[in-house]
């Protein structure tokens, strides 16, 4: 949408009523809010009429095939998604959430407005037809496109448009569960990363907005009512606690694993067309859901339980209706099911499988130990309650949001203690299994894109030392007396000046606090700096070849202005001097490297009729790309393809012209359809003919 046609009296609107800050904050929520609150309804509508049409009325048509149609429903479901979404909006393959959290970060909430639209009827087509994934992420979505496409139209600010981004996605989770608050802290913890109270306002406006609208058509009560109170009934629970806690977070690690596992092979699967792949996994869903209860010997109705979000099968381990064998079959066909609906393209959240996952977990864990300790463990139900908490926030890395949408899913403020440990628990230990990547994170991740509190934080990775270093520095000798070393701060206006010794090595460095100290103590004026200064084996130094990143995070954890920069293979030849001033020039450049990347893949999106996709190749020994300069590489590469990332060493570098490819390298490349798998090829296994062809 091109928000320049747009009459030019709607963005000077608010110009003209001479309406404050907050009046605009506060009106801008409330629409959001209520566009949030009308999407989740229509949402919800469409996929129960997609869900009508593929259980209902296509069996009563096909009643002689038996139940094909459990096969055929999803695929069919799949095939419309993939050209709908190939053909008018790639943002709207798969969960959602990371994409609004990549806008955020990147593009200063910037999210295209047909978004909203190919996404409902993307995530209804997918949910509907059996697809194993949650309204949740897609909702979010949608509810962020909304308020990122007003603050567009009324061209706010890009910190305005992120916070109407906000409060469509805390709308999207309170209307979807009916709960305000956790939609709220939600927006806060995993989108915007940050507890602000500029933002808490509008924020919480747009999530009780929503909820209402929400309430008035589908009623005020819990999403999933329990026949008690779940509490604590013996204080020896809690030495099980963290035990759950420990197999929550393994859980939700497989799950992630799975999906993105799933995820690359069907990205790295070149035997159909992009828009036929949610086709092919709906097949495979529809077929396990067809054999499952022979081979399991568990039954179904109408629908089989690993279709959709499986709602009744969580109220089913609430109530503790279902026993050991029934949960542990269908955590592990749940993680299969939603593996193939998202990682084959289709378009659904992961909310809702990761609490289906967690209520089958918890009541798994709650019927072995039943067995062990009869007399202390809590009914399966209220550990299928813990787990739905456990296994989220062990996905999401949210442990707050889990707490609170537990308590206002069930109503339930009994178990809160019991909540919150194993809730954290799982969290820590995943974040140590993942390497504190979440479910939402690890999907940018693989785009070269590293997000912490709500921004990129590998920015600064794609600038070089060298690159920015001072390298022409005023000196000293060791023999420098203090007054002298006074003119010379006073005339450079430096804070620090390296000290050479006789050979003219790095000896030290002395600097404005260090001559302050000496005065301090009214030392002679013919003092050396010798005698003040830091010495090399106590100095924090920095190479050429490392980057900003790197010597951001060293600066900052020990509050330095300063760091000399010495050769790697002789620590005492001093190169150069990375100052405070020297990171405002650092991030410029990292700024415009990452937008000319942005503008590159935007422009190959727009004219590569064939589509696109993202390319994963190692550098190894024998590669044609080892030990070469991207520059060099460039030429050859083709017409339409960008190298987006390198990751190195677990660091990931945007990269550059002087950026040389090292063994080991995982480097993401953009590229045409047509031609990444010459590319690839060519890359990995040194052959040149496919890149000079």
């Amino acid at each position: 949408m091109n928000y320049r046609r747009l009459p030019p009296w709607l963005p000077g609107l608010l110009i003209r009523i001479r309406a404050s800050e907050d009046t605009v904050l506060l009106a801008t929520a409330l629409l959001v809010g209520i566009g949030t609150g009308i999407g989740t309804i229509i949402v919800r509508s469409l996929i129960e009429l997609v869900s009508w049409v593929g259980f209902e009325w296509i069996p009563r048509v096909t009643e002689s095939l038996g139940h094909a149609f459990i096969v055929f429903v999803p695929t069919a479901g799949g095939l419309l998604v993939g050209i709908l979404v190939h053909r008018y909006a790639r943002e709207a393959k798969g969960h959602g959430v990371p994409e609004v959290m990549e806008a955020v970060a990147l593009r200063g909430g910037r999210i295209r407005p047909v978004v909203a639209l190919v996404k409902s009827l993307a995530s209804a087509l997918t949910i509907g037809s059996g697809g194993s994934a949650g309204s949740e992420g897609p909702i979010v979505q949608i509810g962020a496109s909304l308020g990122s496409t007003l603050g567009q139209v009324l061209r706010l600010s890009d910190d305005r448009i992120r916070n109407l981004v906000a409060c469509g996605a805390a709308g999207g989770i309170a209307a979807t569960f009916n709960t305000p608050i956790a939609g709220v802290i939600f927006a806060l913890e995993v989108i915007l990363g940050a507890f602000n109270v500029r933002y808490f306002s509008t924020v919480v406006l747009s999530a009780v907005v929503a909820s209402v609208i929400g309430r008035a058509v589908y009623g005020d009560l819990p999403t999933f009512p329990l026949p008690t109170e779940y509490g604590v009934q013996n204080l020896w629970e809690f030495a099980l606690y963290p035990l759950f806690g420990v197999v929550a977070a393994v859980t939700g690690v497989l799950f992630v694993r799975s999906l993105y596992f799933l995820e690359d092979r069907f990205d790295d699967w070149k035997g159909s067309p992009e828009w036929a792949k949610p086709a092919i996994g709906g097949a495979l869903l529809g077929l396990m859901a067809l054999v499952y209860p022979t081979i399991t010997g568990l039954s179904w109705d109408e629908v089989p339980q690993v279709f959709g979000a499986g709602y009744e099968s969580i109220a089913g381990a609430l109530n503790n209706e279902l026993l050991l064998v029934a949960v542990v079959t269908l955590l592990l066909l749940k993680i299969i099911a939603t593996s193939l609906t998202l990682g084959s393209g289709g378009s659904g959240g992961v909310f809702a499988p990761a609490l289906f996952m967690g209520a089958m977990v918890g009541t798994a864990f709650a019927i072995v130990h039943g067995e062990i300790f009869p007399d202390i463990v809590a009914p399966p139900g209220a550990y299928a309650l813990l787990g739905m908490a456990a296994v989220f926030a062990a996905s999401a890395h949210a442990p707050i949001t889990a707490i609170l949408i537990l308590g206002e899913l069930t109503d339930d403020q009994a178990i809160v203690l019991p909540l919150m440990l194993t809730v954290i628990v799982a969290t820590l230990v995943s974040r140590k299994l993942m390497n504190g990547q979440s479910i939402y994170t690890l999907k940018l991740i693989k785009r070269g894109i590293h997000i912490q509190r709500g921004r990129d934080v590998d920015v600064m990775q794609s600038v070089l030392v060298k690159e920015i270093m001072a390298s022409k520095l005023e000196t000293v000798n060791i023999d420098t007396t203090i007054d002298e070393l006074a003119q010379m701060l006073n005339f450079s206006h430096s804070h620090g000046i390296p000290i050479l010794d006789e050979q003219g090595m790095l000896w030290g460095i002395v600097t404005v606090s260090d001559l302050d100290r000496a005065h301090a103590r009214a030392l002679p004026g013919d003092t050396t700096v010798a005698t003040i200064a830091t010495r090399r084996q106590n100095l924090f130094v920095a190479f050429p070849d490392e980057t900003i990143g790197d010597i951001l995070m060293r600066l900052g954890m020990r509050g330095l202005g300063r760091m000399p920069v010495v050769d790697r293979d002789d620590p005492d030849r001093l190169l150069g001097m990375i100052r405070r001033v020297d990171i405002i020039s650092a991030y410029n450049l990292a700024v415009t490297r990452r937008s000319a990347i942005r503008h590159q893949t935007d422009y190959i999106k727009k004219y590569s009729s064939e589509g696109t996709q993202f390319v994963e190749f190692t550098v190894e020994i024998g590669s044609f790309a080892l030990g070469k300069r991207v520059q060099d590489i460039a030429p050859l590469l083709p017409e339409k393809c960008i190298l987006v990332s390198i990751n190195r060493s677990g660091h990931v570098l945007i990269p550059h012209g002087d950026t040389e490819l090292a063994e080991g390298d995982r480097v993401t490349a953009f590229v045409s359809s047509a031609e990444s798998e010459n590319f690839a090829a060519s890359m990995t296994t040194g052959s040149r003919r496919a890149i000079d062809a």
